[in-house]
């Protein structure tokens, strides 16, 4: 009743505090939509919308719907009953605890999906990470391949490569980043454990004419050996889990070159949200990102100050310019969507990533969530 949303029964009855040009969710199967709720709050409505039992109503747009919800996620229910939630929230599965092995397994499940899948959603860059827009001209006048363009040298310049820099990438994506720093002059080490994405990453390289500067491995980064004068890594760490950012920071620290700087691009809640969310399983690592968590920036600081000697010297943050990417991408798989069903997916897979980008989108829009460059180096260096 309080929130700026309609809801619409099957029989026609409008539930919420929306008005006529307020978003409105259509309920088709209220019932079962109920049940799921009633089975697992956290993960019952977005299978709800997956299975068709409810969606946005024509003319509304789903991120638009849920803006309002991820706006007062904290506040929407009343502190008593939010102390409940142990009893109701399900725990992190052990399956997928982020091991060599499990992380292998973990990333396979979202990024060896199909490489055709993300060709048809994301710009000509393959970039899969949050777009920086320039703010001097307006955004629906820049191409998001531009935007990813000026991500990638922010995240460089942030470590400082240059010509002759020995740089390590933890988390290759399609190689767009690897290509950018070795026409800079970097020779390259990028590591993925994806191997549709190596394997396309590494065709892109040699067609570039690169081949003699950067080296792709199918390597976990707590293997990698060595010494290097920068260190970056594009949205990497959610996938590490809590258990081994001590590790994962821990390498970077031990492969870092004196004077060397590393930049890490993150994705961000508020501290008290990861605090109140860290051990609960949600349908996000259910069905798109398992062994998925997102940090806080407090978080960050604290295991880097108690487990490195790596301090952070700078925090860029630009959570709206994630939305805007989100919403880009979405209009995107929406577009091509007859394309990517001919790859072989179905109707249910469609719905799921429909929720996953517009879910996304709402918390960016919001302040929910945030993303940032931070970068670290010794304060001794």
């Amino acid at each position: 009743a309080g929130l700026p949303v309609r809801v619409r029964l099957p029989d026609g009855a409008i539930l919420g505090g929306g008005h006529t040009d307020s978003p409105m969710l259509d309920l088709h199967q209220p019932e079962a939509l109920f049940r799921r709720l009633e089975a697992h709050p956290k993960i019952g409505l977005g299978e709800a919308y997956m299975a068709g039992e409810w969606g946005a109503a024509p003319g509304t747009d789903l991120a638009d719907a849920l803006s309002p919800f991820a706006a007062r996620l904290a506040v929407l229910l009343p502190k008593p009953i939010q102390r409940l939630r142990g009893i109701v929230e399900l725990a992190l599965p052990i399956v997928q605890r982020n091991t060599p092995e499990g992380s292998r397994a973990n990333i396979a499940a979202h990024y060896d999906l199909s490489n055709d899948l993300f060709t048809h959603f994301l710009d000509p860059s393959m970039s899969y990470s949050s777009a920086l827009f320039d703010p001097a001209t307006p955004w629906p006048r820049q191409s998001l391949e531009e935007a990813q363009h000026r991500k990638i040298d922010a995240v460089l310049d942030a470590a400082r490569v240059g010509s002759r820099t020995r740089l390590l990438e933890i988390g290759t994506g399609w190689g767009e980043l690897a290509l950018r720093a070795a026409r800079r002059g970097a020779h390259v080490t990028t590591i993925t454990l994806s191997s549709e994405q190596a394997d396309l990453a590494t065709e892109r390289v040699w067609a570039a004419g690169l081949g003699d500067r950067v080296e792709i491995r199918l390597q976990d980064y707590r293997a990698v050996a060595g010494e290097f004068d920068a260190v970056v890594s594009v949205e990497m760490i959610e996938a590490v889990g809590e258990e081994y950012w001590p590790t994962y920071f821990g390498a970077i620290d031990r492969l870092l070159a004196p004077g060397g700087v590393a930049c890490i691009q993150a994705i961000l809640m508020s501290h008290d949200r990861f605090l109140a969310t860290r051990n609960s399983y949600g349908w996000i690592q259910k069905y798109i990102f398992p062994g998925g968590l997102i940090p806080s920036l407090t978080a960050l600081r604290e295991v880097t100050a108690a487990h490195t000697t790596l301090r952070m010297t700078n925090v860029h943050a630009f959570g709206p310019h994630y939305a805007e990417t989100l919403h880009r991408w979405r209009a995107s798989f929406e577009v091509n969507w007859s394309a990517i069903a001919a790859v072989g997916f179905d109707e249910r897979f469609r719905r799921m990533w429909e929720f996953y980008l517009a879910y996304c989108e709402a918390g960016f829009r919001t302040g929910y969530l945030d993303v940032a460059h931070v970068t670290l180096a010794r304060p001794h260096d």
